[in-house]
């Protein structure tokens, strides 16, 4: 146990330890031990294969033409190489927290509550403005299915340029989300699992109808948008893989993790790089690259797609439709699932109240937290439009893959003979160009995004500073230590810790 830190450059800069970390003073030690590497590999592939690859298409084909090929190749290999990182790092580091728990152990308490920061509006908006997605996803299949929507009160925001009352299907969704988890990781886990089976096979749908009408005279002129068009079509695309870091919130929850998350991180990105390509594929070999982006496919372009193929008929489109709300309710879901855990790890180390991280002893789930999570998102997705809030997404997710980076060098470094059940290939270089495609992308961003970013970190650093310093797991020891990833599934003791000198 690292010595109790007094002044505030040694809080700052202490470190959680990888074995043996304090837990805070009536926080709960550990979550049950339930989801082995299939639903593990759903879960990452739950929260990525979601509306992207739904509207994608049309903002990205118009930028590289036909070599949007090559950009989803290209923003699949960036993402792969923070995907690898996330793997060494999650062998290495097994716990609940993702990116905020690598950065605890690598680069201290200060850099560890900034990136929780980055985490936590990264899941939050992401959760809420992904349920205002949802809403109008499900009015246009009640409107295709029985002609019928929603009265606009009851399914928009007070606020924006055509108010309502309330988004109410944005509030429900979340509220069954909420639901879901408190009744357990496992039950949640196999609700994701079958959403992203039907959503896999809906999109297999699409490819296979789209293949119908397929010719390779649309690939004519591939290279005609140039090497700038591909990388603009790629960092519009890397934003889709922003959904590989849930997989990495989940060590505290699964079976066997220095094996376990490796695998699932690896197996997701496979998945979803691969029905990607596939899905780009098949559309391009339907139309001309002319056609994507037009008015007309602008919001629903796979559907406007499939009822072209078909001449007029909505069989498919519809089926597409319910494709979208189901891909939707498990990226919901997800997400979801991410931020809770988060507050579950930083309040066992002190970082934020106790009650975050409190477990029902029957269920095993912060059921807090989850509350508190689910309110709070449920009231701005059915308050608040946050359409423009998702570059602050991108912000959050592209400073925690960087991290992440960052950490499995300092961590090479620091701690060689840590066992690892998976290592990066080509290290150092690998991460090394995994940080650079990072600030890549973000050198794109506008600056009023870095503005609104700066502010709430600034917020979540001033709580650190006035607050989470002082109520630390790592100033005493905590009331005993969070015991290891081989702890079994039921395992409900404690691993006893020093003797509570306060």
């Amino acid at each position: 146990m690292p010595a109790r830190a007094n002044n505030l450059p040694g809080q700052m800069l202490r470190r959680r330890p990888v074995i043996g970390a304090p837990v805070a003073h009536g926080a709960s030690d550990h979550l049950r031990r339930s989801l082995g590497t299939f639903q593990l590999t759903m879960f990452g592939v739950g929260a990525t294969v979601g509306t992207g690859i739904f509207i994608v298409l049309q903002q990205a084909v118009p930028k590289a033409g036909p070599a949007v090929l090559v950009s989803f190749v290209v923003a699949g290999i960036a993402a792969g190489m923070s995907a690898i990182c996330y793997a060494e790092m999650a062998a290495a580091v097994p716990v609940s927290g993702s990116t905020y728990s690598y950065a605890y152990t690598t680069m201290g308490e200060f850099v560890a509550m900034g990136v929780a920061g980055c985490l936590l509006l990264e899941y939050g908006v992401s959760t809420s403005a992904t349920a205002v997605g949802w809403s109008g996803y499900l009015n246009q299949l009640l409107q295709n299915l029985f002609d019928w929507r929603l009265p606009h009160a009851l399914s928009a925001a007070p606020w924006g340029e055509n108010p309502g009352v309330i988004n109410l299907p944005a509030t429900v969704l979340i509220l069954m989300c909420a639901l879901l988890l408190i009744r357990g990781a496992s039950e949640s886990a196999t609700v994701n699992t079958v959403m992203v089976i039907l959503k896999l096979c809906v999109l297999g749908m699409f490819v296979a109808v789209a293949f119908t009408a397929f010719t390779t005279d649309h690939f004519a002129g591939f290279w005609d948008k140039g090497f700038t068009g591909i990388t603009a079509a790629a960092s519009t695309i890397f934003f889709t893989f922003i959904g590989l870091d849930a997989v990495s919130t989940a060590g505290d929850e699964v079976k066997d993790p220095q094996k376990t998350m490796p695998r699932a991180i690896l197996g997701a990105l496979a998945v979803v790089t691969s029905v990607y390509i596939l899905v780009a594929f098949a559309g391009l070999g339907t139309q001309s690259a002319d056609e994507f982006g037009s008015d007309a496919q602008s919001e629903a372009g796979l559907s406007v797609m499939l009822t072209n193929i078909l001449h007029g008929q909505t069989w498919a489109s519809t089926i597409l439709a319910v494709g979208a709300v189901i891909s939707i309710f498990s990226v919901t879901l997800v997400v979801m699932y991410g931020q809770t855990r988060i507050l579950f790890a930083m309040g066992r180390d002190g970082l934020l109240p106790a009650m975050f991280a409190k477990v029902n002893p029957r269920t095993m789930t912060p059921v807090n937290n989850t509350v508190v999570v689910g309110a709070i998102t449920g009231a701005l997705a059915g308050l608040v439009p946050l359409d423009y809030l998702w570059d602050l997404v991108s912000i959050g997710t592209l400073i925690a893959f960087i991290v992440v980076s960052v950490g499995v060098i300092i961590l090479r470094v620091r701690q060689p003979d840590l066992p690892r059940a998976f290592k990066v290939p080509g290290y150092p270089v690998t991460p090394v160009l995994s940080v650079a495609a990072c600030l890549f992308v973000l050198y794109g961003l506008p600056n009023i995004t870095w503005l609104w970013f700066g502010l709430w970190v600034g917020v979540v650093l001033t709580f650190y500073l006035l607050w989470s310093r002082h109520h630390s797991a790592l100033n005493d020891g905590g009331d005993g230590y969070i015991p290891g990833p081989a702890a079994g599934v039921d395992d409900a003791m404690t691993t006893p810790g020093p003797e509570d000198t306060r």
